[in-house]
């Protein structure tokens, strides 16, 4: 009895990771879409409105003074750069702030994981989630910039793609964000030292090839340099070679920020 009891007991403690079920991540999207009911006007209006400001500003504040850049009109070039900054937004944001309340504040997580649900459902589930919205999103700056010159393209419906592992990625590493900060403040540093720099030198709104030799070398393993380049090149003219590197570096990426969010998540939900 004492050694089936022992046995038991080990059995419960063991972890759960050892297969994957669809059926825990089909009921986190149906509650997903319950609450997206509720806020998608105001979640709409700014993951929408804030890359056409973005645009605009740029695309006509610095465009007054330089018209092209490289083969490009200057609009077009911050409109198809402006897709990078918006997956990036509307990924890791949603990433780090619902993670964290969820847990610690709502403890939604809790009630999920007192369902059939294991972490790496749950992270995965999340994760895909933010990324199927986040995907949407970001065409917002090429359909802007096609109202303002911007040249229709059969690439552009690679563009959803191409943000959709984007934002997967970067939704991950909110995620496992949200499970290493002591506290919601902490955030500051992570948007002020991570996030901002990201966007700043992914090739965005100047050529990486003005920066400094040690910054060029740094944007090559920004992931948001290789969603900016997938969406130019989808935009302005493919290169097969070139793009299967840019897309192979986000999906390494993401599968890296999916193993360190699941030890993340399962550290401070489970262990």
């Amino acid at each position: 009895m004492t050694v089936q009891a022992g046995a038991a007991g080990r059995a419960e403690r063991a972890p759960r990771l050892r297969r994957f079920e669809f059926a825990p991540v089909a009921g986190i999207w149906r509650h997903e879409l319950a609450l997206y009911k509720r806020y998608w006007k105001s979640q709409s209006f700014a993951s929408m409105v804030e890359p056409t400001f973005f645009l605009l500003a740029f695309g006509y504040g610095f465009g007054s003074m330089v018209a092209v850049i490289g083969n490009y009109r200057y609009l077009d070039f911050v409109a198809t750069g402006v897709v990078g900054t918006a997956a990036l937004f509307t990924s890791v944001f949603p990433g780090m702030f619902n993670g964290y309340i969820r847990r610690v504040f709502q403890h939604t997580y809790d009630g999920m994981l007192a369902a059939p649900v294991d972490v790496h459902e749950l992270v995965t589930a999340e994760a895909l989630w933010i990324a199927a919205k986040s995907s949407v999103y970001s065409c917002t700056p090429i359909v802007v910039g096609m109202f303002f010159g911007l040249d229709p393209a059969f690439g552009m419906l690679l563009v959803p793609f191409v943000t959709f592992f984007t934002a997967l990625g970067f939704g991950l590493f909110g995620m496992w964000t949200s499970s290493v900060v002591p506290s919601i403040n902490s955030f500051d540093y992570v948007i002020t030292g991570v996030v901002t720099p990201l966007f700043l030198i992914a090739g965005t709104f100047f050529p990486i090839d003005s920066l400094p030799g040690w910054a060029q070398n740094i944007s090559y393993l920004n992931p948001l340099y290789h969603c900016v380049e997938l969406v130019r090149d989808a935009v302005f003219g493919l290169d097969p070679l070139a793009d299967l590197g840019h897309l192979a570096g986000l999906m390494v990426f993401a599968a890296l920020m999916w193993l360190i969010a699941v030890r993340g998540m399962r550290k401070r939900l489970i262990d």
